[in-house]
C-alpha cells in the first residue's frame, strides 16, 4: 500500500495531490439521493435558477468534504489509517459548481504518538480544495490514527 506510516509524516509537509476531478452533476444527484438529501439547491436546476443568488445548483457539501479526503488518501494514509478520529472546523468559503474540476492540497499540522497503543499515532492534516481558478471551495483540520511502521 502506498500511505506513508506515523513516523513518515513531518509538521509543516505539504502534498500537492496530483489527482484532479471534474465534479458532474451525475455527482451530485446520485450523492444527494443516496443520502436522502432532498435540498433543491442540489438536485433542482430549476429553483437554483429562479430562486437562489448561484442561478445553478451547488455541489453536495458532503461529497465536497468526502472527495477532499478521498483524493488525499492515496499520496497520504491509503493502507496505514487505523481510522478517522474526527474533523473540525469544516469551511466551504466558496460554492462548488458541477462542470468545476478540483484540485487538494495537504499540509502536516501536527503529530503526537498514541498514548494507549504503542503501534499507532496521531496525525492532524490540514486539508484544502481548490477549483480550476484555484479559488478555496473547502478546507478542514482532520485527525487520523495511523500505524507505526512494523518492527
Amino acid at each position: 500500500m502506498p500511505g506513508l506510516y506515523f513516523e513518515e509524516f513531518s509538521v509543516g509537509q505539504t502534498f500537492q495531490h496530483e489527482l484532479r476531478r471534474t465534479v458532474t452533476e451525475m455527482d451530485n444527484m446520485l450523492f444527494s439521493n443516496m443520502t436522502l438529501n432532498p435540498q433543491p439547491l442540489h438536485i433542482d436546476r430549476h429553483f437554483c435558477e429562479t430562486q437562489t443568488e448561484w442561478g445553478q445548483p451547488l455541489m453536495n457539501s458532503l461529497f465536497t468534504l468526502g472527495l477532499m479526503i478521498g483524493i488525499a488518501v492515496t499520496d497520504t494514509t491509503v493502507g496505514t489509517t487505523i481510522a478517522n478520529l474526527g474533523m473540525k472546523e469544516v469551511r466551504f468559503p466558496h460554492p462548488l459548481f458541477q462542470g468545476d474540476t478540483v484540485h487538494v492540497t495537504s499540509e502536516i499540522i501536527s503529530t503526537r504518538e498514541s498514548k494507549s497503543r504503542p503501534d499507532a499515532g496521531i496525525v492532524e492534516f490540514h486539508h484544502k480544495t481548490f477549483n480550476q481558478d484555484d479559488i478555496l471551495v473547502a478546507e478542514c483540520l482532520r485527525h487520523a490514527f495511523m500505524r507505526r511502521k512494523p518492527a
